[in-house]
């Protein structure tokens, strides 16, 4: 079961670059049920998801790099390339999100918990943005098919 909370940010995090991350490739095979494949470094893999937005299942395979590229070129849409950050908010830890083109001035956070009560008393810094758990345009699956006008940080989507 994954339970993550999603937050779309204002703008990058002073000192960010000092926090270890990693390129991450990913495309979508299907969109009901997800099924995604992920390149992240050297590794990839396949993930399908259950339903939900606050909760949902959440499966992975290993792939071989034969498969990655057979599989991604199923996809639909976008595929999907960010830059993931790891930053420390004990005792939890942001995925921060840095989105490549079509979405290269998104920003997202995801902070996974272990309990749903955790996720849903979790107060989140100020830093963090606005909380999008709920809106579906920031499901990366969603992001895959459609380049959102509204993306960029103007002041009304903060």
């Amino acid at each position: 079961m994954e339970i993550e909370r999603k937050f779309r940010m204002r703008a990058l995090p002073e000192g960010w670059e000092k926090y270890p991350s990693v390129l991450i490739e990913q495309a979508y095979v299907c969109r009901e049920p997800v099924i995604r494949v992920r390149k992240r470094d050297d590794k990839s893999i396949l993930t399908v998801k259950g339903e939900g937005m606050l909760a949902r299942e959440e499966f992975e395979l290993p792939l071989s790099e034969e498969a990655y590229r057979s599989l991604r070129s199923k996809a639909e849409g976008n595929v999907i390339r960010k830059r993931r950050v790891l930053i420390p908010l004990p005792p939890y830890t942001v995925e921060m999100d840095i989105f490549e083109e079509p979405f290269d001035d998104m920003v997202l956070a995801e902070i996974e918990f272990p309990t749903m009560e955790e996720a849903e008393t979790f107060e989140a810094p100020a830093w963090l943005g606005k909380d999008v758990t709920d809106d579906g345009r920031y499901h990366n699956s969603n992001m895959s098919v459609t380049v959102y006008p509204d993306h960029s940080f103007d002041k009304g989507n903060r």
